[in-house]
């Protein structure tokens, strides 16, 4: 039997905006994008890590009420979500690339245990780490 997590969501304002900023500057591929009603299901997934998911919805009806929803979006807009991590190979260049695509980054690459990591916000405020993927042998280094 396998079990697992398959999807993971995410509270974004404006889903064709997500869309854009997730597979265009980030490079995320479109997985499942499907809508019943006013409600879209919409998910994007890194391209070497098929089995994931992240999904990218708004909040509101049907899932949660709409006074709920102006609490969650404003929530969001501030950066108080708890930060994704998303690992590459090489942060620097990584950093570099994203930066030319106009990608907000609170915190450029700095070196410290062992690897490097940087900040970026997504267009509704979604925090981001990104994490330098440890080279073999780095692992148990601190500085």
């Amino acid at each position: 039997m396998s079990q697992g997590v398959d999807v993971s969501g995410l509270y974004v304002r404006d889903q064709d905006e997500a869309l854009a900023f997730y597979v265009e500057k980030i490079g995320f591929r479109v997985h499942t994008d499907v809508r019943n009603g006013g409600f879209r299901w919409l998910t994007v997934q890194h391209p070497e890590q098929p089995s994931f998911q992240l999904g990218l919805f708004v909040p509101g009806p049907p899932m949660i009420d709409e006074a709920t929803a102006q609490t969650l979006r404003a929530i969001v807009a501030k950066g108080a979500m708890p930060p994704l991590v998303l690992v590459v190979d090489d942060c620097r260049a990584s950093y570099e690339r994203m930066r030319t695509l106009g990608v907000e980054f609170t915190q450029e690459p700095v070196d410290r245990y062992g690897s490097v990591d940087a900040g970026f916000r997504d267009p509704s405020g979604n925090g981001w780490k990104m994490i330098q993927a440890r080279r073999a042998g780095a692992a148990g280094k601190s500085q």
